[in-house]
């Protein structure tokens, strides 16, 4: 009986310590990133330095079953808190355990790791004195010739003698990665004919595989692959996953785009016939491949793998990383492109990322950090036009790249996708064209009208083909406005923009019998008004810091041509200094045919040339983004983000000092902008206006957004 109340305390002990870890042990468990900050040592540490690391990182996360201790200790005898820590040295928290959950020691210039935890784990770690952040490893999505007559760096073929690519001479020996799908490397854009020794500078490696090896050569000077992050949502991966090569097609667009060398006779099915070429033709290509097959929908370039290709890029010795690719806007903190490039910006990297696809909606802008130059995506002077005819003699004007002709040189009949829906379909789903939405017995040997929307512009038409339809038009709605895009569709199609779908839909309603003929495609050139924003080009404001303008400018990203994977065809695909002013002179356009604001085109379309002697620069610095990190939270964000005018309407701007007097070149001057509200004034919204420096050759602009609260 004595036995018994001696020991009852101690059996009650382990009743409630089992109790309190069995919710840990069925726990849900998912992959998260440990952001720790900066390393202490060089760019290229030793092995002994990336060990050291390593390990800090097992004994931080193994550190954490000690919480548990300090958590009982008020409760148990020490008799219990003895037999407690000998349970916890076989705990899942110890240092052995810590390993098995770490997938990513990022040990160059990125200070961090990414693991599979439970929330109890990442939540406990998050309040750590050492660590910055803890988020969940979240998947991102892809942001997807003529150019650069249209830029101004070249005439007619001919490069003239103000071009920025002999200035530059073409890039060369600049070292350009690309965080994205991978590399076809047989692409003759990475042809390394005529190119020079590898720079010394390089440090990267040419990550091989056994399957579908990634031969680099003097061009593509690097290949690497990161799918662990990917792997952790999705399972175990098969050999099909161990390689840099491109199967989706994305990454080798946007790396030849970026490095790509001089191509003769590149052309898209036959259209746009030229040279095609790279920004910097004679410039090193990297490919980092951190995007895989979607999960989910769009889920497939993960946090974890993108954190690992910044780290190793970095000290591979880039100097450009281009990045198109991003997520919904989040917290510097809590966003791998925001902190990887922190850390690459801080060692002289340029990182230029994609604004997104996801406009013309309001605060759609992603990849919102002002260090990073984020580039919205406008039209270029070339068109890929298609006429659609109406039986009532109207001629409208479409945009395609399909190589395929309607059957005969006659008038078809014409039917509205909405009237052509199956039998358990809705009129919505039937319009949008979705997959099963269509009625094969109403659409066979017809035009099929579809509405743009929801679903991919080349998978509409290829629903259309399997119901049968001998053609299509895509027709605008109206949040599109303007924008057609000339798509490699699978069959005969125009896109039409959203006024000429109203005049296609008004026809079907009015028209008993309402016919239509599609003509062939062709190339044209010098076309006007060029350029306007692209519908799909993700708007500001920055709803993480509205004091950040972004985009920070816009630059071609409809119809351009530069090289793909041969894994699939084109129509398998999912898909400075600046101007404000178009090839007619006029302000740039919205897609909406309304003059675009800086929260579209940022502070205008690039201008290479220009660029490269700009008369005034603000030199930013690290130091100054440190400064602004530091601010955030503590200061009222009175200004928000900033038209062709001096000032923003009702609001008086005075800058001091009004002139600036520079002695030689290389030296520093500062000043100050001042906002007020003019008297009477009333501001209900946002507000824009130009702060402009001149001497009478230079005019460096900086687009003023107002709000007031």
């Amino acid at each position: 009986m004595a036995l018994s109340i001696i020991f009852s305390p101690l059996l009650l002990s382990f009743f409630l310590f089992f109790s309190l870890l069995q919710p840990l042990t069925f726990a849900t468990q998912k992959s998260y990133v440990v952001y720790l900050g900066s390393h202490s040592h060089g760019l290229e540490p030793t092995q002994s330095d990336i060990e050291r690391v390593t390990d800090s990182h097992y004994e931080l996360l193994g550190s954490f079953s000690e919480g548990y201790a300090y958590i009982l200790e008020e409760f148990f005898s020490f008799v219990c808190l003895l037999l407690l820590l000998i349970l916890l040295q076989s705990s899942l928290h110890s240092k052995e355990k810590a390993k098995e959950k770490i997938f990513y020691s990022y040990t160059n210039n990125i200070n961090g790791f990414a693991a599979v935890l439970e929330e109890e784990e990442a939540s406990s770690l998050a309040k750590h004195p050492d660590v910055v952040s803890v988020f969940l490893n979240k998947g991102k999505k892809l942001h997807t010739t003529r150019s650069w007559n249209f830029l101004g760096l070249e005439a007619d073929g001919m490069v003239p003698p103000y071009s920025l690519w002999k200035k530059a001479r073409y890039g060369e020996d600049v070292i350009i990665g690309n965080l994205d799908t991978g590399v076809w490397p047989e692409s003759k854009s990475f042809s390394d004919e005529g190119m020079g020794p590898v720079p010394s500078k390089w440090r990267g490696i040419c990550q091989h595989d056994t399957k579908d090896g990634v031969v680099c050569n003097r061009k593509l000077i690097g290949t690497r692959y990161f799918n662990k992050g990917y792997a952790a949502y999705a399972g175990h991966l098969n050999s099909s996953f161990q390689t840099a090569r491109d199967s989706e097609g994305h990454g080798t667009h946007t790396l030849s785009t970026a490095a790509g060398n001089f191509v003769p006779g590149a052309d898209v099915l036959g259209y746009g016939n030229g040279t095609a070429k790279g920004g910097s033709p004679h410039a090193r290509a990297a490919a980092y491949k951190v995007c895989w097959p979607p999960i989910n929908g769009s889920n497939e370039c993960f946090d974890a793998d993108i954190l690992a290709a910044f780290d190793v890029a970095i000290s591979d010795g880039v100097d450009v990383l281009s990045v198109s690719l991003g997520g919904d806007p989040t917290e510097f903190s809590d966003d791998a492109i925001a902190i990887g490039s922190f850390h690459a910006v801080a060692k002289g990297i340029t990182v230029v990322a994609s604004a997104g696809n996801s406009g013309p909606s309001p605060g759609t802008v992603s990849n919102v950090a002002p260090w990073l130059i984020t580039v919205g995506a406008s039209t270029m002077d070339r068109a890929f036009t298609i006429y659609v005819a109406l039986g009532n003699r109207k001629h409208l004007k479409g945009a395609s790249l399909s190589d395929k002709r309607l059957p005969a040189e006659k008038f078809y009949p014409l039917i509205s996708a909405a009237d052509a829906k199956a039998t358990d379909q809705s009129e919505e789903d039937a319009l949008l064209c979705k997959p099963g939405a269509l009625d094969p017995k109403k659409v066979k040997g017809k035009i099929l009208v579809c509405l743009r929307g929801e679903n991919g512009r080349v998978d509409k038409g290829h629903q259309a083909l399997l119901a049968g339809a001998v053609g299509m038009i895509l027709a605008n709605d109206e949040n599109s406005g303007n924008e057609i895009i000339a798509d490699t569709h699978v069959l005969p199609a125009a896109h039409v923009n959203f006024t000429d779908g109203e005049a296609v839909f008004s026809y079907l309603n009015r028209s008993k019998s309402p016919m239509a003929f599609l003509t062939n495609v062709r190339t044209e050139l010098a076309t006007k008004p060029a350029p306007f924003m692209a519908s799909f080009s993700s708007r500001g404001p920055n709803i993480i810091e509205e004091s950040i303008l972004k985009p920070d400018i816009t630059a071609p990203g409809v119809s351009v041509i530069a090289a793909f994977t041969q894994a699939i065809g084109p129509s398998d695909a999912d898909y400075d200094k600046p101007t404000t002013r178009d090839n007619n002179g006029e302000p740039i356009l919205d897609s909406t045919n309304t003059k675009a604001t800086p929260f579209a085109d940022g502070a205008g379309h690039v201008q290479p040339n220009r660029a490269a002697d700009p008369g005034l620069i603000y030199d930013l610095t690290v130091n100054d983004f440190l400064n602004f990190l530091c601010s955030r939270g503590n200061t009222k964000k009175d200004i928000k983000l900033f038209s062709d005018k001096p000032a923003p309407p009702g609001v008086t701007v005075s800058v001091a000092p009004s002139i600036l007097r520079f002695r030689k070149t290389g030296e520093e001057k500062m000043f100050k902008v001042t906002f007020k509200r003019a008297p009477k004034a009333v501001l209900t919204d946002y507000v824009f206006g130009m702060l402009t420096w001149k001497d009478g050759k230079h005019f460096v602009r900086s687009p003023l957004v107002v709000r007031h609260y």
